[in-house]
């Protein structure tokens, strides 16, 4: 067999069902002989972002991959890898490279080398030979530690190497989850029960070890209010009565009122790390912190317990530790807080309510937010914002009520992301409504792949907000805006949408908003895509 058809065969043994694509990669049609589902996307990097997409959506128990060709390939998916690598999502890159007699002669993109200080590992294979090898190191690195993307970079010269069926023994991976250091357990239980006013910080790391029931058993047994992170939202149900709020850039007002009343902060599952799009843990707060990777300990914020180890399992050690301290008891129900929290975000929202109620022409922004939870089933949705205003303002506003509901992003990411999220999101999920919500700027970026959605039946929801505007834009170039007009966009998104042969509905009335939606969802029960452009007025004030 060739090196392509040996690794297409370990993909479908480690039960790859998808690959995003752009042509011309080596693997294409050997996965295709695998049965493997191959998705042309419109470019390389939107075929990045629904990889990472499709990983989230499965909480990394399925691997997204990505097959992209040399060259301009590989450099056209970089921002969809770094954006799955500082997000800690596990994506496997299967790049074509120049023939390795290139190798070192310009021009040559070395890719391995370019991505290695930015992902979890990467390499090159030279020799046909070691390609099961390799493949073993790769899937063992997505299964195990830190999850982030892993890449191999295959020349194609040795892609059509035969390799030796006789060499061909492999064995799929399976991953290893690490318990924690039962003395760490023992001196976190014991400063969480001394605190006054602890709060549970709780990032991405719950969902993906699928952790979200021991988080709450957790939350409810010592009675600690709990703040999701934006990538970590949807970890604990969002009407449950000790729900703070996510710690977005965008965030309820309880969320900042917690953290600085708490004396002690306990993440789990989070990097802790400071970002424009985090909430920042205030200065001087006492820390907890429990993570896969010790790389993240005392990173941002001095930490005075350290916690190493899966968050499923180091959660149950922690549960039943808090039972043997406590007698079994745990504390009472804390009506006053649950109360406090109520309160809090309740005055929070009486500043917001009548921009979510307004009846404007054009449509208020916040209006269409406010009606999708009124319209759609939260216990059967994914809502997926794009960079900007949206996941700001989803941030606060949107009620998760299961563990995925929402898939946030940051730290490294470009305009346009969502879409590709979206998609992959609905790939790995067919039975939920995924909607994607984006501005024109966003749609500007990422926009053909309107296109991939209809002709591969992806069927979303695309909410697309016309202002005409770069929102923030004159605030940040006021000069420029002025003289240049930057800040201006045009275009008809629905006809856009309708000439790639997709459902599209342009919606200017607020009283339509609710209507508009339930038709975009019949049509996606009918197995096709629809996009909603709704005619908004320019919103400068978001919750941050």
């Amino acid at each position: 067999m060739k090196v392509t058809e040996a690794i297409a065969k370990i993909l479908k043994m480690e039960g790859i069902e998808f690959a995003a694509c752009f042509p011309n990669a080596p693997l294409i049609d050997a996965c295709a002989e695998e049965d493997i589902r191959i998705m042309l996307f419109r470019n390389e990097n939107v075929a990045a972002q629904a990889v990472d997409g499709f990983a989230r959506a499965r909480f990394g128990e399925q691997i997204g991959v990505l097959l992209v060709m040399n060259g301009p390939g590989i450099e056209m998916a970089f921002p969809g890898i770094r954006q799955a690598a500082s997000d800690n999502v596990p994506i496997l890159v299967l790049a074509g490279a120049e023939p390795s007699r290139r190798v070192t002669t310009d021009p040559y993109f070395d890719a391995a080398a370019t991505f290695k200080p930015l992902i979890k590992w990467a390499d090159t294979l030279y020799h046909a030979d070691r390609t099961v090898e390799v493949m073993r190191r790769a899937f063992s690195y997505l299964r195990m530690g830190r999850p982030r993307p892993v890449l191999i970079a295959i020349p194609n010269d040795v892609a059509d190497e035969e390799f030796p069926d006789d060499m061909f023994h492999y064995q799929p991976i399976k991953g290893v989850r690490p318990a924690a250091d039962p003395d760490q357990v023992r001196g976190a239980v014991k400063m969480l029960l001394s605190a006054k006013s602890p709060v549970i910080r709780a990032g991405q790391g719950v969902l993906l070890a699928k952790a979200w029931d021991e988080l709450r058993m957790l939350a409810e047994f010592l009675q600690i209010p709990v703040i999701t992170t934006l990538n970590g939202k949807s970890a604990f149900p969002e009407d449950h009565p000790l729900y703070v709020g996510c710690g977005g850039r965008g965030h309820r007002g309880a969320v900042p009122h917690f953290y600085n009343k708490a004396d002690l902060v306990f993440a789990i599952g989070s990097s802790c790390t400071t970002d424009t799009y985090i909430y920042s843990i205030p200065p001087g707060k006492r820390l907890i912190q429990l993570t896969i990777d010790e790389m993240d300990i005392n990173k941002d914020y001095p930490v005075e317990q350290a916690i190493i180890g899966d968050a499923k399992l180091a959660l149950r050690q922690l549960i039943a530790e808090a039972k043997k301290q406590t007698g079994n008891k745990g504390r009472p129900q804390n009506s006053e807080l649950m109360r406090e929290i109520k309160a809090v975000n309740e005055e929070w929202f009486k500043r917001w309510r009548p921009k979510l109620t307004s009846d404007e022409v054009p449509i208020h922004p916040h209006r269409v937010y406010w009606d999708l939870m009124k319209a759609l089933d939260r216990n059967e949705t994914i809502v997926v914002p794009d960079a900007g205003t949206p996941r700001d303002a989803l941030a606060a506003f949107w009620e998760a009520l299961v563990p995925g509901g929402f898939i946030g992003f940051g730290k490294d990411h470009v305009l346009g992301a969502g879409l590709g999220l979206a998609m992959g999101a609905k790939i790995a999920r067919p039975e939920k409504t995924v909607v994607h919500v984006g501005g024109d700027g966003a749609f500007g970026e990422a926009g053909m792949d309107w296109e991939t959605a209809v002709r591969e039946k992806i069927a979303i929801i695309n909410v697309v907000f016309n202002d005409g505007k770069m929102t923030g834009t004159a605030k940040v170039n006021p000069v420029a805006s002025q003289r240049f007009h930057i800040d201006e966009l045009g275009g008809d998104y629905t006809k856009i949408a309708e000439a790639m042969g997709s459902y599209a509905e342009r919606v200017e009335d607020p009283s339509q908003i609710i209507p508009a939606i339930k038709r975009a969802e019949e049509v996606t029960d009918q197995g096709a895509p629809a996009l909603l452009e709704f005619i908004t007025r320019v919103e400068p004030e978001q919750p941050v």
